[in-house]
């Protein structure tokens, strides 16, 4: 592998990040944190405990995964598609650079700068919340697995896009939805049990659950399951990521 090629690309993308700090980290965490004050504040008054966890506290991980999902998508796919839009992926496609290299600078400079978001909101939330993780380990591993997942995705979509406009498709009309109804705010548990099952057949349930559990030990899954969904997602964006550069699929137009 050309490390330098690597390490080339993904400074130049995590320096974009600094170059627009307001809206890749500041905006993001204020938009965050009014979910704390809204939610875990206004609402979390009138809420008992859930699984005796103080509402603003359990909705910690699912706030937490919301940026992180959405984010990752985003900045994977502005990532990708900017070079096709001024031209400077052919560029890109005829250096000594190979596709490997291209998905490993783009996606982990994508999963990096979610992953510090992730993280500042993790840190801004103790500003709210009293705050435990019970799985340090399982955390930081959910954390990465889900940033570099959705970052896979953020480039399948960035490769599909033809239009600044069908960026903000998927992470604004299918994952943030996705993610509200996944949990975040609440347990599925108190669902009645059609609508309990409904919820299983949506695949952020499973990242928000692993998740939380990593925090405070409670699941609406089971961790072996969520970690299960979590491992065939990620492989399934590789193999879509794969198919791409095999076939060419939009990667000069």
């Amino acid at each position: 592998m050309n490390l330098y090629a690597v390490r080339a690309i993904y400074l130049f993308e995590m320096a974009r990040t600094w170059r627009t700090l307001m809206q890749s980290v500041i905006s993001p965490v204020i938009s965050t944190s009014l979910y704390f004050v809204v939610f875990g504040a206004a609402i979390g008054s009138r809420i008992a405990q859930i699984d005796g966890i103080s509402y603003g506290a359990f909705i910690v991980p699912g706030l937490i995964m919301l940026s992180l999902l959405t984010q990752s998508v985003s900045n994977a796919s502005f990532g990708i598609y900017f070079p096709k839009f001024t031209g400077t992926i052919y560029e890109l496609l005829s250096a000594p650079v190979s596709y490997l290299e291209i998905v490993v600078s783009y996606v982990g400079a994508a999963a990096t700068k979610s992953i510090i978001l992730g993280l500042i909101i993790l840190a801004t939330a103790t500003l709210f919340v009293p705050l435990r993780i019970d799985h340090p380990v399982w955390m930081v591993l959910f954390l990465l697995l889900t940033a570099v997942t959705f970052s896979l995705l953020g480039f399948i979509i960035g490769i599909w896009a033809d239009g600044f406009e069908k960026l903000q498709v998927v992470p604004l009309l299918i994952i943030t939805p996705l993610t509200f109804l996944g949990g975040s705010f609440y347990s599925i548990h108190i669902l009645p049990p059609f609508w309990r099952t409904v919820a299983l057949l949506n695949p952020v349930v499973y990242l928000i659950s692993g998740f939380r559990w990593s925090f405070y030990g409670i699941a609406d899954v089971s961790i072996g399951i969520s970690l299960g969904m979590t491992l065939v997602f990620l492989a399934v964006f590789l193999a879509v990521v794969a198919w791409i550069f095999k076939t060419g699929y939009r990667l000069k137009t």
